[in-house]
Formats: C-alpha cells, sequence, structure tokens
C-alpha cells in the first residue's frame, strides 16, 4: 500500500500588506476563474492565464522574490502531484479505450432492448454514466464519452432536458466518488495514508442512499416535469458488441481490492482492455498505432488519452504552486491551529475537516489541490481523535464531491453544460451550467449524507473498525 501525504512547506514568505498580500493572488485567481467559467469556458486550460496572472501578483507583493520562486516550484513539485497526473493519464487513456471498443455504445444498446423513453431513459443514463465512470475513473470522461450520445437521444425520446443533463452529470459524479481509479478516491486515501481497495468498500455505505435518493429523485421529477420533445419512439443507436469490456474495470477493480499499487492497477488494467479488444476485434490496430507520414506525427488512443489530461494537470501543477506560496505565509497554519484548538471530540474534528476541505475546494476551485490544501491537518486532527484513515478520506472525498458538481462554476459543471449543445443539430436547446447543477440529484444525495455522518455519525464505526 502507498502511504504518501503531501510535502510540507517549512520555508516562510513575507508579504507586503501581511496575510492580505498573500491572500490577494487567491482573490484574483478565484474571481478570474468564476468569470472565465460563467462565459463558458470550455476547460481547464482556459484558466492557465488566470492562475499565471495571480503568481505574478504573488511575485510583485512577495518581499523575497527568490525564495517565492523556490516555494512554488517546490509546491509544484510535490510528490503526489506527479502520482495525480500519472493516475490522470492512466485514466484518461482508458477512458478513450473504452470509447472506442464501443461500451457506451453497448449501454445504449441495452437501453433501447428495454424499450425506455422519458423519463425512464433519464434513470438509464445515470446507470449507465455511473458504469462508465466507475470504469475509467474519471468525471470528465463519463460526461465527454456519454454527454453527446446520451442527451440528443434522450432529447429524441422525450426526456426532460434539464433532468437528463443533471442525470449525466449524477453518474460522473457517482463514479468520482467511489471508482478506484477515480482522482478524488486516489487522493484522499493516499493523502490520509489509507488502503485504496480498503477505503473504495468503505463507501459502498454511503454512496447506495445517495444514489437510492438520486433514483427517487430522478422518477419522481421525470413524472413532474413537461416533456421537451414530441420525438418520442425514434430508435435509439447501439451496439452490444462492447458488452465484454465490462471486464476492464472488473479486473482493474479487483487489482486494488486487492492491495496492488496504483501505477499496478492501472498499467495492468490497461493493457488487458487493450488486449481484450484486439483479441475480439473491438480494436483496430491502427487506432493503438499509426503513423501519419504527411504531418510527421503519430497517431494512437494513448496519445489521445494523453492529451485530455493535460488540461488538469497543467492547471494541478500551476495551482500547487500558488497553494505552496498561501501555506509558506503562514496563513493556513494559523488557521489550522484555530481549528485544533477548538477540536476535542470526534464530531468536532469531523466537522473542522469537513469545514476546511469545503472552504478549500470553494477557494481553489480544485477538489484534489483543495485535499492535498487540508491533508496534513486532517492526519494530524483526525489521529489526535482516532479517526481512521478510511473514515478521514471518506469524509473529504464527500465534500469534495458535492460543491465541484453542483456549482455553476466549477468545471464538470460547465463541461456538461457544453456538452448539451450537441443536441443542436436535433433541434434540442441546450442546458445552462446553472440548471444542469441543480439537477445533480447525486450531489445532492452525498451532501445529505455527508451531513448525517459528520452530525450523526452515520458510517463513523464501520470506518474505525
Amino acid at each position: 500500500m502507498m502511504k504518501l501525504t503531501e510535502t510540507k512547506i517549512e520555508t516562510k514568505l513575507s508579504f507586503h500588506g501581511g496575510l492580505w498580500g498573500a491572500i490577494l493572488p487567491f482573490f484574483i485567481f478565484t474571481s478570474g476563474v468564476i468569470a472565465i467559467a460563467l462565459s463558458g469556458a470550455p476547460d481547464e486550460r482556459g484558466f492557465w492565464p488566470v492562475l499565471l496572472l495571480a503568481m505574478g501578483v504573488g511575485l510583485l507583493l512577495v518581499k523575497d522574490k527568490t525564495t517565492y520562486s523556490e516555494v512554488v516550484i517546490a509546491g509544484m513539485s510535490q510528490s503526489i502531484v506527479m502520482i495525480m497526473i500519472t493516475a490522470w493519464m492512466l485514466a484518461s487513456i482508458i477512458g478513450v479505450l473504452m470509447a472506442n471498443t464501443g461500451f457506451v455504445e453497448a449501454l445504449t444498446w441495452l437501453s433501447s432492448q428495454m424499450h425506455l423513453s422519458g423519463g425512464s431513459f433519464v434513470i438509464a443514463s445515470f446507470i449507465i454514466c455511473s458504469l462508465v465512470a466507475l470504469s475509467t475513473g474519471s468525471s470528465f470522461a463519463t460526461i465527454l464519452i456519454c454527454g453527446p450520445i446520451l442527451y440528443p437521444a434522450g432529447g429524441l425520446l422525450g426526456a426532460p432536458l434539464a433532468l437528463l443533463a443533471g442525470s449525466i452529470l449524477a453518474g460522473a459524479t457517482l463514479g468520482d466518488f467511489i471508482a478506484p481509479i477515480s482522482d478524488t478516491t486516489i487522493a484522499s486515501a493516499l493523502s490520509q495514508k489509507a488502503d485504496i481497495g480498503k477505503t473504495v468498500k468503505s463507501r459502498i455505505k454511503y454512496i447506495l442512499p445517495a444514489a437510492l435518493i438520486a433514483l427517487l429523485a430522478f422518477g419522481i421529477v421525470g413524472l413532474v416535469l413537461p416533456v421537451e420533445s414530441t420525438s418520442a419512439g425514434q430508435e435509439l443507436l447501439g451496439n452490444p458488441k462492447g458488452l465484454p469490456m465490462l471486464l476492464v474495470p472488473i479486473f482493474i477493480i479487483y487489482l486494488f481490492l486487492k492491495g496492488k499499487h496504483l501505477l499496478h492497477g492501472l498499467l495492468l488494467g490497461l493493457w488487458f482492455g487493450i488486449a481484450l479488444g484486439l483479441v475480439l476485434g473491438l480494436l483496430p490496430f491502427e487506432k493503438l498505432f499509426s503513423l501519419d507520414l504527411e504531418n510527421f506525427t503519430a497517431k494512437s488512443l494513448i496519445v489521445d488519452g494523453i492529451n485530455r489530461a493535460v488540461g488538469i494537470s497543467f492547471f494541478t501543477i500551476l495551482l500547487m504552486g500558488l497553494v505552496a506560496t498561501l501555506k509558506a505565509s503562514g496563513l493556513v497554519d494559523r488557521l489550522m491551529e484555530y481549528a485544533s484548538e477548538r477540536t476535542n471530540n470526534t464530531f468536532q474534528a469531523e466537522a473542522w475537516m469537513a469545514g476546511a476541505v469545503g472552504a478549500a475546494v470553494l477557494l481553489t476551485t480544485h477538489s484534489i489541490v483543495a485535499i492535498l490544501m487540508v491533508s496534513e491537518f486532517a492526519n494530524r486532527t483526525g489521529e489526535d481523535q482516532d479517526i481512521s484513515p478510511k473514515r478521514r478520506a471518506n469524509v473529504l472525498s464527500m465534500v469534495v464531491c458535492v460543491f465541484p458538481f453542483l456549482l455553476p462554476y466549477f468545471i464538470p459543471v460547465i463541461l456538461m453544460a457544453n456538452t448539451t449543445l450537441s443536441g443542436a443539430e436535433f433541434d434540442l436547446p441546450s442546458v445552462s451550467p446553472l440548471n444542469a447543477g441543480l439537477y445533480n440529484f447525486i450531489g445532492w444525495g452525498i451532501a445529505l449524507v455527508a451531513i448525517a455522518s459528520i452530525f450523526f455519525g452515520y458510517g463513523r464505526a464501520g470506518d474505525n473498525r
């Protein structure tokens, strides 16, 4: 089992204007991200310039510019950042592999065989996206793979469009919380020194109530909302050939439950999926590797997968550098000391953990950076109150799987809203980020479960065994 936490930045930085000078770059970053997001930023790449601007402002305000530069580089180069980038890269490749071998089309074919329409297709979309998210470990990949297929199909079958968008986003949220190869699972478990396989097993008791809430909500709201298309009854496209690819996520989950290393599980799962796709004739060899001699480039699903991970990887690298400067200012340590002095029991410890990571994710707009930002505090506070690593990891994950999937200025919600543009060629209107997040009932379900867990102790005894 990997036991790795965030590298502690020991250097201290002083800013003109004191702590306000240290905070100002983050206000610039957050304000810029919100403005760009609400204007329709397509992905994380749109946030790169804002991050560099915030870093530049920090450089102007800091007193020792050489030390500031060293702190930024140290924050960017932490081992756990490299672990997350490796996970994104391999998980993205697996997502491309699953898309290229017809996995989503196979699940869509199942829906057509069950003669689903309208509200029932919304529930089917939620289940399909949950399976895809569990398979790929990526909420982004799930939205990008499923959205362009399921949104137009559901719209033509009479599904309420905002509810349909919410169901796709909900499935992506479910996978982000519980998939063993999800970045949230990996970051929360490793930062709290918890075994990934055991942590995943412990999350079943949290996700089942949230999933039940979501299914009931999708069913009830689907009956209430008006149908936005009268094209019900059109045939869904699909093909059952990709169903055997379900063995790929099953195999990866098995490896993690057996306690295999992160790289071991992801890399072996990837090669198993490639071999299975080739043997079954689902993966043409040219998809695996081919040369474009005219343009002097190589083409491969592996290249495509890595390209998908570039945006989030560089966003994380830059943001971790900026976070390191805030930590080096002493502000984070002072806040954590304040919280530690007021933590006298398990409830208070878990409430402070949830509050700290919630504030961090709202400040950074990045769930993984938020987890890493408070990981040391969660470790120290949890150990003082005998809270198990699994429980700490679960508390952190529940909180960071709420805000980024509900609020309209976070990337998953923006990405889902942009994906609904795929309905334009079928004369289906798009859905706003606000409505996409509003109808993400898994996000609301996890929020309710998190409240029950912290205030009433739900799941605490099981996690501490």
